[in-house]
């Protein structure tokens, strides 16, 4: 089994920063993709930016510029740091990995998410 655990969330002013953390633990074998998405009340969750295994990067074009993903493989962790937030940002954030738990095997995970409020 693997768990991926969020961090970093909180209420921050518009035009403000916060850096999310998600740590993966457990029978892991290797990580491939990861993902940070985001699901705002009344709203489908939506893709925020996603890292490949060799550090390739993605962004919509509602977060690119302000928002950067970044992994480092040897702690199993993945980061996203958002800079010049929005009020339209307010949302529970959730990592996601594609976990290798053997050589042949593959699984997706979720965390448990994290709440990011933008508010004066």
């Amino acid at each position: 089994q693997v768990q991926l655990v969020e961090s970093g969330g909180g209420l921050v002013q518009p035009g403000g920063s916060l850096r999310l953390s998600c740590a993966a633990s457990g029978s892991i074998f290797s990580i491939y993709g990861m993902s940070w998405y985001r699901q705002a009340p009344g709203k489908q969750r939506e893709l925020v930016a996603v890292i490949s295994s060799g550090g390739t990067t993605n962004y919509p074009d509602s977060v690119k510029g302000r928002f950067t993903i970044s992994r480092d493989n040897a702690k199993n962790t993945v980061y996203l740091q958002m800079n010049t937030l929005r009020p339209e940002d307010t949302a529970v954030y959730y990592c996601y990995a594609v976990v290798g738990v053997t050589k042949v095997t593959t699984w997706t995970y979720w965390g448990q998410g994290t709440q990011v409020t933008v508010s004066s």
